[in-house]
């Protein structure tokens, strides 16, 4: 294993800390703001030393395609934002020696019923569980752009933890009155704010326990899929 430099540790901490908090790791551009350097490029020249040297493993085609490898990630399981081909029978997700795990997918969800009825769910993809920061119980199909500088684009299959509470800065799965929504969590007393990661899109404001609202998850990875 290759001795890392006092900067590549920085950012180890910071991708760390990250996903600590938000599970997902940082962009480029985050990285670049968190430690001053001038462009994300000085960014991305790190984290490809770091990959070298290998502390992380990075995947192409999303701003936030880091995953710490097993031997760094001290303080948090491995997390990915993992690529696939669309057939979820065809081609499952596996490292050598993986236990398989197996999520539904959740489509479009009815007003009114469980997230994980059986009339949502639309395939079951097998993957691997060390892919994730914890182990999801459901992939849900995300609608719109609303966390487009998250990473998170329509299409993708999010991974999810069940959960009805989150810290504020997590991404979280919430139900609004016949709404299933994808949001960055924030609450300050009784007022929930679900921020979008997109400024064409606006805030969504809620009082705990007045309005028609339900946390169902915490967002714990990403699978990206294409033709």
């Amino acid at each position: 294993m290759l001795k890392l430099t006092a900067r590549q540790e920085q950012i180890l901490r910071l991708i760390r800390d990250a996903i600590e908090k938000t599970g997902f790791p940082p962009t480029r551009a985050e990285i670049a703001k968190e430690l001053g350097f001038r462009s994300a490029n000085a960014a991305e020249e790190h984290l490809q030393a770091l990959a070298r040297k290998g502390a992380i493993e990075i995947f192409p085609g999303t701003s936030r395609g880091i995953r710490l490898r097993d031997s760094f990630a001290s303080r948090s399981h491995s997390h990915a934002h993992t690529l696939l081909k669309d057939n979820p029978d065809a081609h499952p997700i596996m490292h050598p020696g993986a236990m398989q795990m197996t999520l539904p997918l959740v489509g479009r969800v009815a007003a009114g019923s469980p997230i994980l009825a059986q009339e949502h769910i639309d395939a079951q993809y097998t993957v691997d569980p060390t892919l994730f920061k914890s182990r999801p119980d459901y992939l849900l199909k995300v609608r719109g752009m609303s966390m487009r500088d998250a990473g998170i684009m329509d299409g993708d299959l999010l991974a999810v933890k069940k959960a009805d509470s989150a810290k504020n800065g997590q991404i979280v799965v919430a139900r609004l009155g016949d709404e299933v929504t994808v949001k960055r969590y924030q609450r300050s007393g009784s007022l929930i704010e679900l921020l979008p990661e997109n400024p064409d899109f606006e805030p969504i404001r809620v009082e705990a326990g007045r309005d028609e609202f339900a946390l169902e998850g915490l967002a714990v990875g990403l699978l990206r899929s294409w033709n």
